[in-house]
């Protein structure tokens, strides 16, 4: 079995709102799996779904290739935005109380919240209340917690909130080592630099419906539009940018006649780059011919504004 979870056709309605209107998904096994959307998009509904704290009006969602049912919550790792922890317990009493929760022994718990804590550099913290943390202290405390019994698939929601851009760094190096060692995430945010740099595969789900999913590497080819960034040295720029225009769509020229510099984005109305590179080899010394790929976010809102135009 290739994937860790899959939904077939999940609808969840809450009066007359439909939050969530046939959405299936095939999310593999041992991969960073963006889940994606605007707010109010049904991500959330989809997410407690897979954690049984709500249950879909029709569909069928099946972990590691078996229907969902209550056992498998122990196989699930789930970070949610809102985060939980009881702010009048000491640190170290309420992980280890977790930790047993999720099906540990209190020897075993221990073990691994030391191995956490120092992996983390927050031994000091263990008798620390939590009101005494910082919000990103405390998000530590519950990463741990949620990784800790080592599930099959780890569910972030929104996991760098509260972090400043070190220890934002720190979480998303240990979510890619999780990863390596075979654990299957899934990883729901609205920070489009953390899915270029974390996610395998991407879905985006909007006004309850999913619009796209797929490897992200194989959406982002698909986007393309033919779009390239040009670097020329050359003398006269300002008649080479003239003679491009009549013929291109130009955008974003800039030339610096003094330090004999043309740059700028051309659109070419088909991917024949090789004959414009030939042209332009002959004119100017070519310093930068690089196709522009869109980016997540870039694919995210134009995705979302297509949906938008054709309701």
């Amino acid at each position: 079995m290739n994937n860790i979870l899959v939904t077939n056709k999940v609808t969840k309605q809450f009066g007359q709102h439909t939050a969530l209107n046939k959405v299936s998904l095939e999310i593999p096994k041992n991969c960073i799996y963006g889940l994606l959307g605007p707010n109010g998009a049904g991500k959330t509904t989809l997410i407690r779904i897979i954690n049984q704290i709500t249950y879909p009006d029709s569909g069928e969602v099946f972990f590691d290739g078996e229907l969902l049912k209550p056992h498998h919550i122990s196989m699930i790792g789930y970070l949610p935005e809102e985060r939980g922890l009881y702010k009048s317990m000491k640190v170290g009493e309420q992980a280890l109380y977790l930790a047993q929760l999720k099906g540990l022994s209190k020897s075993e718990a221990k073990a691994r919240l030391k191995y956490w804590f120092d992996r983390l550099d927050i031994g000091d913290w263990w008798n620390k209340k939590v009101q005494e943390l910082s919000k990103g202290m405390a998000q530590k405390i519950q990463f741990i917690v949620t990784v800790l019994h080592e599930p099959k698939l780890l569910i972030f929601d929104e996991p760098f909130s509260g972090f400043d851009p070190i220890n934002a760094n720190l979480i998303k190096d240990e979510i890619l080592e999780l990863k390596n060692q075979g654990a299957s995430i899934i990883f729901s945010t609205h920070r489009m630099e953390s899915v270029e740099e974390l996610c395998d595969h991407i879905a985006l789900i909007h006004q309850s419906e999913k619009i796209l999913d797929g490897k992200l590497s194989d959406i982002k080819k698909a986007y393309k539009n033919n779009i390239f960034q040009v670097g020329l040295e050359l003398d006269n720029g300002a008649s080479l940018l003239q003679e491009l225009e009549a013929k291109f769509q130009i955008s974003e020229a800039v030339n610096v006649s003094e330090e004999k510099q043309l740059n700028f984005k051309i659109q070419l109305p088909t991917n024949n780059s090789s004959e414009l590179l030939a042209y332009l080899s002959g004119k100017a010394n070519i310093s930068q011919f690089t196709e522009k790929v869109p980016s997540a976010n870039e694919i995210f809102i134009r995705t979302v504004q297509d949906k938008d135009a054709h309701e």
